[in-house]
């Protein structure tokens, strides 16, 4: 089975700068635009935005 184009993988980066980063799969019709999720930072102990890295 082949991979759609239409869900990439991206990688997510911690807006905190500590380099932490999470790997997702988006969907490029529904939001062509950078994706930018809150989740948890393990080395900030708190949830900051990670945003999407091209």
């Amino acid at each position: 089975m082949a991979r759609s184009e239409a869900r990439p993988v991206v990688t997510l980066r911690s807006t905190a700068g500590t380099g932490q980063s999470y790997v997702t799969r988006k969907s490029r019709r529904n939001t062509p635009d950078r994706l930018v999720l809150r989740k948890f930072d393990p080395v900030v102990g708190q949830h900051v935005p990670f945003r999407e890295e091209r």
